[in-house]
């Protein structure tokens, strides 16, 4: 499926699926076999309206409502491959958006608390995911541009909004071996960086590729210089 190219009417949602996996997410490096299992398992059609359906598998970041989108599927893929998640972690996501990343974070994971700036999409991705039967998610509303400390600390935490500085509070948020990813810069260039906390005072930071991401609503911005 090229980027613009929607789903022939025709085809099943399975072979949709299958092409997304194959074409999309394994092109581009994802190729641990958990997370390839987990996309093909979890309808991602199921987290767009119906009117996007026939986008859901498409290599784009889907517009879904109220100025935000929703993760390409390769970039959810390499987000959940780098953070290596365990069936104890407890995670914090910053951008609820549609659900489905919520939703994949939930199926490896022991909890997932989702926070959400905009209360609407907050319910829709309530009501998603309880369609799923998934039940280990607090969804929160509120502005965690810096970090959540209500659930602190966390053994994961997903920003799905790109931020200019790195996020020092939110790192402070995690345990000891704990992961953080987040897309930092400015357009044109932007990295995807996973910091690993080692102990109470020091942090790893691996820079894994280069990406585009629209900015996290209320991020804290770098301070402008006027000359």
């Amino acid at each position: 499926m090229t980027q613009t190219e929607q789903t022939h009417p025709n085809m099943s949602h399975e072979t949709a699926r299958f092409n997304m996996i194959e074409q999309q997410i394994r092109t581009w490096e994802v190729l641990d076999p958990v997370v390839l299992a987990l996309l093909d398992e979890v309808p991602r059609e199921n987290f767009v309206t119906e009117s996007q359906v026939g986008l859901a598998f498409a290599d784009v970041e889907l517009p879904i409502g109220y100025g935000q989108t929703m993760l390409s599927p390769k970039l959810e893929g390499r987000i959940l491959q780098a953070l290596a998640v365990k069936k104890t972690d407890k995670v914090l996501l910053i951008g609820t958006g549609s659900g489905y990343l919520t939703a994949l974070l939930a199926k490896l994971t022991a909890h997932v608390h989702a926070v959400e700036i905009n209360p609407a999409l907050s319910i829709l991705a309530g009501s998603r995911l309880l369609k799923q039967c998934i039940h280990n998610v607090t969804l929160h509303v509120g502005d965690a541009s810096s970090g959540f400390a209500n659930n602190a600390p966390y053994d994961v935490i997903v920003f799905t909004g790109s931020l200019q500085l790195r996020p020092i509070e939110a790192e402070n948020m995690l345990n000891i071996g704990g992961r953080l990813f987040a897309v930092v810069g400015e357009m044109p260039i932007m990295q995807a960086n996973l910091t690993q906390r080692i102990s109470q005072q020091s942090f790893r930071q691996d820079t894994l590729f280069e990406t585009c991401l629209p900015p996290l609503e209320n991020a804290p911005q770098a301070a402008k210089f006027e000359f």
